[in-house]
């Protein structure tokens, strides 16, 4: 992969703007875009870890975006510097570095858009519900023929559905459902779509045990002309970009480190539970892995200390936050290192095939990996997030059984019933321009008709997952409570 490409400012629906006091690159104003819209301010109302909560400190997926953001920028603004620094590249030009800390900026805040409602729990409701739905709800085709939807849509357009991802969404978002123009959502730069794309393949090549980009789908098959485009305008021929790398280490060091501080925050874990589970998890390293590590340790106790001889009032706190700005500066550094250690790899797209990320084989790696199970067993199986994750799953199934049923056939001959009608007006009209502009090319697409007939009813079905990913946490809720007349 050559830098050329991997950097390219084109949109799918290109232009170039005429003024000449317009002196913003085309990564500037992606940015512009992205804050403007919506669907990005619609991140202050979806959970990170704690869904609905009422505190003014916990992380929101939008404030979770914006730290992803400041990371990825920094990140870039050092690789990009080690890079000519180290004289990785003779290719990548001075002026790239602008360019990579712009587009890594825009990514942080897109790279939770697509995300629905109650965090990742929401993604397995979905996936959950399909699984168990698309063999059991029949369908009557326009031959007069009633079969389940198993048997009508095609495999990758089912695995679509039962293997979910927000990350997938994120495309289609940005891509298509940000309806302000046209079918072109928000039109951002081939780049940005591309280092956004965390797993460039489709639903039909997900392996567990196989290279990184093959572990969850990039992209859906409403969406596999937009992929072929971005990887023949990228030269990425089927790899990870080079910054979907920076982007993931950036999401990395954003919620392992927020998520203690937020556990903490709300009383899920104590000061001292966290300084005895970081010592048991040293004691247990070997090697060069336990020196990096307790020095870690080590910096959270002094922080404590510190707050204690400032007459702090929560002094166990202070030293927590104060430690995880530590731990991110580590972090960075790591990541950068690892990155520019392995440029060759990484541009070749190699890098990956044993399932490795920028923090394998650093000094922080097992502080990232302790992080990570420590927040799982404090902030994440404690019974008021079970609770609300089953309740989240109550609502979820609820609103995909109703819109479900009826968009089966909307836009068909055969009429809906009124509850159904109702329900479709509920539906964004900006989703179902999109639906309509998208069936129509399938009508127009020289298909068998009933090719043409499986491929509508897979949008439909899309312009429900649509909808309910674009839903808050309130919102959703909400809408579940007054559809049941809870409330009333």
């Amino acid at each position: 992969m050559e830098w050329k490409k991997l950097l390219c400012e084109d949109r799918v629906r290109n232009y170039k703007s005429n003024s000449s006091k317009d002196f913003r690159t085309e990564y500037e104003k992606d940015y512009h875009r992205i804050i403007g819209s919506a669907s990005f301010r619609r991140l202050q109302d979806k959970t990170q870890v704690f869904p609905l909560d009422n505190s003014d400190f916990v992380r929101t997926r939008l404030t979770h975006s914006l730290e992803v953001s400041s990371f990825a920028k920094s990140l870039g603004q050092n690789i990009a510097k080690g890079i000519i620094r180290e004289k990785k590249d003779s290719a990548f030009l001075s002026e790239y570095q602008g360019y990579v800390c712009d587009i890594l900026q825009c990514a942080g805040l897109l790279h939770d858009i697509g995300n629905p409602p109650f965090g990742h729990f929401g993604e397995t409701a979905i996936r959950d519900w399909f699984q168990g739905h698309l063999t059991e709800i029949n369908y009557q085709r326009e031959n007069g023929r009633v079969q389940p939807l198993s048997e009508i849509l095609t495999p990758q357009m089912q695995a679509d559905f039962c293997h979910f991802e927000g990350n997938t969404q994120a495309l289609r978002l940005v891509a298509k459902l940000h309806y302000l123009v046209d079918e072109y959502g928000m039109n951002l730069t081939k780049a940005l779509l591309g280092t956004i794309i965390k797993y460039p393949g489709s639903s039909l090549e997900i392996k567990k045990n196989a290279h990184i980009r093959h572990h969850k789908m990039g992209y859906y098959y409403a969406e596999r002309e937009l992929f072929e485009d971005l990887q023949i305008s990228l030269g990425t021929q089927g790899n990870r970009h080079p910054l979907a790398f920076v982007l993931e280490a950036a999401d990395d060091i954003a919620y392992k480190t927020a998520d203690i501080e937020d556990a903490v925050k709300k009383g899920c874990i104590t000061y001292e539970q966290l300084v005895r589970e970081l010592r048991n998890y040293g004691e247990k390293l070997g090697g060069e892995q336990r020196e990096p590590f307790e020095r870690l340790t080590d910096s959270l106790e002094s922080k404590y200390k510190r707050a204690l001889q400032r007459g702090l009032q929560c002094p166990e706190t202070n030293a927590v936050q104060n430690w995880a700005v530590y731990v991110q500066g580590w972090m960075i550094n790591d990541a950068t290192e690892s990155f520019l250690e392995n440029y060759d790899a990484l541009m070749d797209g190699s890098y990956g095939a044993q399932g490795e990320d920028l923090f394998t084989g650093t000094d922080g790696e097992a502080m990232m990996d302790a992080l990570g199970d420590i927040a799982y067993r404090y902030a994440f199986q404690i019974t008021p997030i079970l609770k609300l994750e089953i309740a989240a799953q109550q609502m979820i199934d609820f609103l995909l059984e109703g819109f479900v049923q009826a968009a089966l056939y909307f836009d068909t001959d055969r009429p809906l019933t009124e509850v159904q009608k109702k329900m479709m007006s509920l539906v964004s009209d900006n989703y179902i321009a999109i639906y309509r502009q998208f069936a129509r090319r399938a009508d127009s697409s020289g298909q068998e008709a009933s090719q043409k007939e499986a491929e509508k009813l897979y949008l439909r079905l899309l312009l429900v997952t649509d909808h309910v990913c674009g839903m808050t946490d309130s919102h959703a809720k909400r809408l579940y409570q007054e559809l049941n007349g809870i409330g009333l």
